[in-house]
């Protein structure tokens, strides 16, 4: 703003929040508007909700919430992550700002300086210090939430909606959301629990993006050169291309140059022109050397090229491989051995040949690498190091990538739009399109960045260009009263003002919205059905009356025609009904009715909306008070265990069992609690108990076969094993009784592997007896280290002391490397 109005209206701002001023002084790129309103709303003592797309920015205002909780000795901010993943790459960069001594880190399996004024952690982290009443909450004046829409996820977005509801009413938040279609309603509910939120959204990338089609060597822009994106208006080659092979062809291409006037841009580069004949012709697609090459020719390079499976990855990287293609320089080269070398240097050499490491490296000397859960965490680490620094500059990576790191490229490559989600092969849909593309475009180096989607046969232009044009997708909760959630509530709130606090949740929220809505169609639907009514009077008789015969026949006719495999005896009897309604219908009043059939047409309105108003009464009764009716079977159970005892008003108290449980997290929390009192677990020696660990937190992957008895631990293990495995049942039984879901039974197929390793087997053997790539043997063993931990705190002393031999024994190599 240079105008002198716009000069004055700046500097009245600064005056305002000149914390925001000093705080946007240094930053190394001038604030955009919603940054700095975000800002602004923190100084003014407000929380905040920052919605905006991947890329744009909205870690600053995170980053302003911590700045302000500096500026008051004593006080302390907390940033919270989804992944153990962000919280080590926001861990350093916080240190790169304050200084060791003032930046902590908590992520369940490490703990830096967690008495530190600036906490970074996992929101499962915070969520257990808010049950357990933590000391290191004192002083707590801010709460980043980072990637907040992760409270749709199916298994862990339980865990925000808790926090957000614990959190003390002096703690102002700050919510880091991507770009959501219902942000309002989310922000409506926030500013309901929490109080005077600030909802601050922003459309608009830093970076624009550019979506373009690979056909043929050429880079063929998706949208048509004068509608643009906000239309949708597709390429007309594109379009012909789709057609050629169709009858469809002349009635599409005319739709389409109706519609944009044949505007046609030219591709974004050189090379052929595809094919403009009518005749049917197969595309062949560029493979990935070629399409790497065209990118490095076309200065598009950093590109992530994402690829729904880890074998595809590595097999992608090993493709560009074999062609010879390379693309660094001999000093980038030089400074890539330079890092892996000093990452890698307390690996031991036989574990670095299992993890085929001197092929990678030689990978990454290259400037390619593959990035996905597979992938050993440390490798992982390094992977997103060197292409921050641009010495990597192509990685195939599955979709997790998308997901928070900080990993932005030029061009970002689909090679398809559709992935297997574990059941079938799925489109993806426009919010995960525009996550995936979101990081295409460097703020600050890049002036725009580029979607590149390769040319299928089965390729849609318009299906394409409508994810496109959808940037937004809606946040849905996914929350659930849990055990351990139960007792902590009951603990500390009682019975009933737990049920209040759990209906406050964003489940309820939208729920209660859903219904608000619902009953509004009720409304009017009743509206409706009164002058229904008026226009099928009927001087003759009850005209309603006779509509509900006429459609009573018309049913059981319906069902006659289409169900002819019934019975002799059943079919007869539906004659009976058919001919007893036509007799009825004949004798009725207002059969002779002159005016009859128009009646008749306002009365099968009538009859259609009232059953359709009547099925929305029904939904509504089943939504109120959802989540609260989940809370109290959660409590039957927990009673008929005796894990907490209801008096006769209703109110409930802990047993010892349910003071255990406030303790034990996870998805069997039950199961865990349940095992311990029975002690079913104590004759387990440290390997035993770590085996039997992992049996409760891995899930197995879909296709997966146990390794049958004779795989499994000898000894102890397969009656601890057994005598669980009942108890599981009995739980699962006692569930659906009381019409909770249940959970899925016990997996034994990673028991063996974990079993070796506690033992001290080599990294190979253990390898070998998962049959999992490193990576994902990492993480399993880490989430079995959760729970060995959460047992060494909760357990009888004999059981407490085994559980932490078995931490020690499975933290040791690969895994210990992989921690901060």
């Amino acid at each position: 703003m240079t105008d002198p109005a716009g000069r004055y209206a700046r500097a009245q701002a600064q005056q305002a929040h000149p914390i925001t001023a000093d705080f946007a002084a240094a930053q190394r790129f001038d604030l955009d508007p919603f940054q700095i309103a975000g800002c602004h709303a923190l100084e003014d003592g407000r929380s905040v909700l920052v919605a905006a797309p991947t890329g744009a920015g909205k870690t600053i205002v995170g980053e302003f919430a911590i700045h302000l909780a500096m500026q008051t000795p004593g006080d302390k901010a907390f940033y919270t992550t989804p992944m153990k993943a962000l919280s080590n790459q926001k861990f350093r960069e916080l240190q790169a700002v304050y200084g060791e001594d003032e930046v902590g880190l908590l992520t369940g399996d490490t703990n830096i300086n967690g008495s530190a004024r600036v906490v970074v952690m996992t929101t499962e982290v915070l969520r257990n210090m808010l049950y357990a009443d933590s000391p290191a909450l004192r002083g707590l004046r801010h709460v980043v939430m980072d990637e907040v829409h992760y409270l749709a996820d199916r298994f862990r977005g339980a865990v925000w909606e808790e926090v957000i509801i614990h959190l003390p009413p002096a703690v102002r938040l700050v919510s880091l959301s991507a770009t959501v279609s219902n942000a309002e309603e989310f922000g409506d509910w926030l500013d309901t629990v929490r109080g005077d939120t600030e909802v601050i959204v922003s459309e608009t990338r830093p970076v624009p993006l550019e979506q373009h089609v690979l056909v043929r060597g050429d880079l063929l822009p998706l949208f048509d050169d004068r509608a643009g994106i906000a239309t949708a208006q597709v390429n007309q080659e594109l379009m012909r291309m789709r057609s050629v092979n169709g009858a469809s062809f002349e009635n599409n291409r005319r739709a389409q140059e109706h519609r944009s006037g044949g505007g046609q841009r030219r591709p974004f580069k050189g090379g052929k022109r595809p094919m403009r004949t009518a005749n049917a012709q197969r595309i062949e697609r560029m493979d990935r050397p070629q399409v790497v090459q065209l990118l490095e020719r076309s200065t598009l390079l950093p590109a992530i090229f994402f690829i729904f499976s880890r074998a595809g990855c590595d097999g992608a990287v090993q493709q560009v491989r074999r062609a010879g293609v390379r693309l660094t320089s001999r000093e980038e080269r030089d400074e890539i051995r330079r890092v892996v070398d000093e990452r890698t240097r307390t690996f031991a050499d036989e574990d670095l040949g299992v993890l085929g490491f001197w092929e990678w490296r030689e990978n990454l000397e290259r400037g390619i690498a593959s990035h996905h859960a597979g992938l050993l965490p440390a490798f992982k680490e390094i992977v997103e190091e060197l292409f921050q620094r641009k010495l990597v500059k192509v990685v195939f990576a599955t979709e997790t990538l998308a997901l928070g790191i900080n990993m932005p490229a030029r061009t970002v490559v689909l090679e398809k739009l559709e992935k297997f989600n574990g059941e079938a092969r799925v489109a993806i849909t426009a919010g995960e399109y525009t996550q995936l593309t979101g990081r295409a475009g460097r703020r600050g180096i890049d002036v725009e960045g580029h979607a590149v989607i390769q040319w299928t046969e089965a390729l849609d232009p318009q299906a394409v260009a409508a994810l496109a044009s959808r940037r937004t997708y809606p946040l849905n909760s996914s929350f659930r009263p849990t055990y351990n959630m139960a007792v902590n509530l009951i603990d500390q709130f009682g019975r009933g003002r737990a049920r209040e606090i759990l209906e406050s949740s964003f489940a309820q929220f939208q729920a209660d919205r859903a219904v608000v809505g619902l009953a509004r169609q009720v409304k009017e639907a009743e509206a409706s059905l009164s002058g229904y009514a008026e226009a099928m009077t009927c001087d003759r008789g009850d005209f309603a009356e006779y509509a509900a015969l006429r459609s009573q026949l018309s049913d059981a006719e319906k069902l006659n025609r289409s169900d002819r495999t019934a019975p002799a005896r059943i079919r007869e009897k539906r004659q009976h009904e058919i001919q007893s309604l036509r007799r009825r219908l004949q004798r009725h009043p207002c059969h002779d009715c002159p005016d009859r059939e128009q009646h008749a047409r306002w009365g099968e309105r009538h009859e259609k909306l009232r059953r359709q108003a009547e099925k929305t009464r029904r939904q509504i009764q089943t939504r109120t008070g959802t989540v609260a009716r989940i809370f109290d079977r959660v409590t039957d159970v927990l009673a008929a265990l005796d894990y907490v005892r209801v008096d006769e008003a209703g109110e409930a108290r802990l047993t010892e069992a349910g003071a255990t449980m406030r303790r034990i997290y996870g998805e069997r929390d039950l199961l865990v609690a349940e095992s311990l009192r029975q002690g079913l677990w104590r004759a387990l020696d440290a390997p035993a108990l770590a085996a039997l660990a992992c049996c409760l937190v891995y899930e197995p992957r879909r296709d997966e076969n146990g390794p049958g008895e004779h795989g499994l631990p000898r000894g102890p293990f397969r009656d601890a094993l057994a005598r669980t495995q009942e108890l599981w049942a009995q739980l699962d039984d006692l569930e659906r009784d009381h019409r909770l879901p249940g959970t899925e039974p016990v997996a034994t197929g990673l028991a063996p592997a974990m079993h070796a390793w506690a033992r001290g087997a080599a990294l190979d053997r253990v390898l070998t007896i998962a049959d999992l790539p490193a990576g994902d043997f990492v993480r399993w063993t880490k989430q079995t280290i959760d729970l060995l931990d959460q047992l060494s705190l909760v357990a009888e002393p004999d059981i407490a002391r085994t559980a932490r031999t078995a931490l020690d024994a499975v933290r040791r190599g690969i895994v210990a490397y992989s921690s901060m």
